[in-house]
């Protein structure tokens, strides 16, 4: 999951220090784990990387162009006070994962 993950984070156009934020990670073991030289994924890890594939999917239902789904992360939005997903996720925090995550399940009908 981390692989797809790292494209992912490509595709939506994420920097290495924004990823990190997002994974919780240090940078540098970022950039050693996107290079290959992945360790022990810890839960919250798991529970990151498994709320930016719930992200993903959502988008990817809601919207059938991928491009558009990509660049919705990035755009404003009102539902986040006029902040982009993006910018929600970058609080850092698990929960900021899970409220991008939460409003894409609610958008698409899903919980």
């Amino acid at each position: 999951m981390f692989r797809a993950v790292v494209n992912l984070f490509r595709l939506w156009g994420v920097t290495d220090d924004q990823a990190a934020i997002l994974l919780d990670l240090p940078v540098r073991t970022y950039g050693r784990w996107k290079a290959g030289e992945q360790g022990r994924i810890d839960r919250d890890g798991k529970a990151r990387l498994s709320n930016l594939m719930g992200i993903h999917k959502a988008l990817r239902i809601i919207f059938r162009e991928p491009q558009r789904a990509y660049a919705w992360v990035r755009a404003r939005n009102a539902a986040f006070g006029d902040r982009s997903a993006l910018d929600i996720m970058l609080g850092g925090e698990l929960t900021d994962l899970m409220r991008v995550r939460r409003y894409l399940d609610a958008e698409r009908g899903g919980w």
